[in-house]
């Protein structure tokens, strides 16, 4: 016979899977209704039914595709930041050039950024980490007002010690500091990192749990952001992080490419207005910030185009895919992983099948495994096609440019993957300046030199198990 308390634990325990399979159930329809991919939603519908009890915490934690708090909703809730977003906007509409009619991408990325074409502006390529770093910290050593910095990592290395010792220079000598960082890319950062900072004067904030419970649910959600500003006069952003690799100091990667962008004019101050946006979820707060929108001499184009889960669309996606349906001759993209979803691929193919030059540009060495053996699978749909992968094999590529013709060039945070079509809060600038885009198609054209053309056979090639675990990296491409 059967203890009485059994018979009592196992009623407990179908009546709990009885209610976590209804729970289950309304979950499916919210994924049916908000789960923006059709490969998501199945994946989702199929895991809330069959296994409830673990794929609600998942879907709370992973699953949602909107971050709370949107731009329109922070903005709203606080006068002095939509008023100083309005005053922004208006100043820099006064320095706005002309779109040609003829220029859909212009136009869209206007439309999907909220921020125009400015005049007026100065931009200097960076390249790698050395001349980066040289920059941003002469940036921080002449402050004088104030600095905001925004990084997705921060290291506690030598790199890390040093760019932390000099923002505690500068709060010691009056300069206000407003550091943000996040909260996942940069979890080994050590509390006593940021209390010396604290201590100094430096105000600290993380992006990813701020004064909201319901922050603690949107860890899925990344500010991949990384950015600098000095006084309002300099910006500083790209793809470098605070940490020894990104100098090359790594044994693992060896030298470390990558690209960040030094801007001056206009353009500073939509900058400005992307961290105080970041700022203001997170701390609540809106500093005092100055705001003159100075025209530089250099008077080159250029446009910030904020992305991120708080828009209403797929901002990063539509851009990327409207620059390949808008392509002529040629477009060059650098990213340090190639996981396009099934809109972007459709639009490279469809450049490269009219005659477009299109040429991706990925690393040969791996940094996170699941998207490095994801990009193999997207070569059977790519090199038959036209579109060329060059894998970049001196050192480390994390650079993000992109190359649209001889018209538009691109320096910024995002990559050619899911996290940054969807889940990652990342900005890019984009200009039309004939020099500077001859200045990064000249910078890319040397990075071809030490690349290698990746051919079919490199995939088709390779053993069974390694082209099954590619495919079953891509099944796993919404997360990665």
């Amino acid at each position: 016979m059967f203890h009485p308390g059994f018979e009592t634990q196992t009623w407990l325990g179908l009546a709990l899977l009885v209610v976590f399979e209804i729970v289950g159930i309304l979950h499916v329809f919210h994924a049916l209704m908000h789960v923006r991919t059709s490969q998501g939603t199945i994946a989702w519908v199929i895991s809330l039914v069959a296994v409830p009890y673990v794929a609600i915490p998942l879907y709370w934690l992973l699953g949602r595709t909107r971050f709370a708090g949107a731009v329109g909703g922070r903005r709203a809730m606080d006068g002095r930041l939509r008023q100083l977003a309005d005053n922004m906007h208006e100043r820099l509409l006064q320095l706005e050039v002309e779109i040609p009619e003829d220029d859909a991408f212009e136009r869209a990325a206007r439309v999907l950024g909220g921020l125009p074409f400015t005049r007026g502006n100065r931009l200097d390529l960076l390249i790698d980490g050395e001349e980066t770093f040289d920059r941003i910290f002469r940036s921080i050593r002449e402050a004088e007002t104030y600095l905001c910095v925004n990084f997705f990592i921060v290291k506690n290395d030598k790199l890390g010690v040093r760019f932390q010792q000099a923002l505690i220079e500068r709060a010691r000598a009056g300069v206000r500091v407003y550091f943000l960082f996040d909260e996942i890319g940069s979890h080994k950062l050590p509390r006593r990192y940021l209390r010396e900072l604290r201590e100094a004067g430096v105000v600290c904030h993380s992006f990813g749990i701020n004064r909201h419970w319901w922050s603690r649910l949107q860890l899925n959600f990344r500010n991949h952001r990384k950015i600098v500003i000095s006084d309002g006069k300099t910006a500083f952003i790209g793809g470098l992080n605070v940490g020894d690799e990104y100098l090359g100091r790594n044994q693992r990667f060896g030298q470390w490419r990558d690209t960040h962008l030094e801007m001056r004019g206009p353009v500073v101050q939509a900058v400005q207005l992307v961290f105080l946006e970041d700022w203001f979820w997170a701390a609540n707060q809106v500093p005092e910030l100055l705001w003159d929108t100075r025209p530089e001499a250099a008077d080159q184009v250029a446009a910030v185009i904020p992305t991120g889960p708080a828009d209403p669309g797929d901002s990063w996606q539509l851009i990327v895919a409207e620059a390949a349906n808008s392509a002529r001759k040629r477009l060059w993209i650098a990213s340090p992983y190639f996981v396009p979803d099934e809109g972007v691929l459709t639009a490279l193919q469809t450049a490269a099948i009219r005659g477009v030059d299109v040429r991706i540009l990925i690393p040969e060495r791996a940094d996170h495994l699941l998207v490095w053996l994801s990009a193999f699978s997207y070569y059977e749909q790519s090199i038959p096609f036209g579109i060329r992968l060059f894998r970049y094999h001196r050192g480390f590529l994390h650079q993000k440019v992109m190359l649209v013709d001889s018209r538009l060039a691109a320096v910024g945070t995002a990559n050619l993957d899911n996290r940054s079509f969807r889940l990652n809060f990342e900005i890019t600038a984009f200009s039309t300046d004939r020099s500077f885009i001859n200045e990064v198609a000249t910078m890319l054209e040397t990075d071809f030199t030490h690349a290698r053309e990746a051919t079919l056979e490199d995939f088709t090639g390779r053993p069974f198990l390694f082209r099954a675990a590619s495919r079953a990296a891509r099944l796993l491409a919404p997360i990665q």
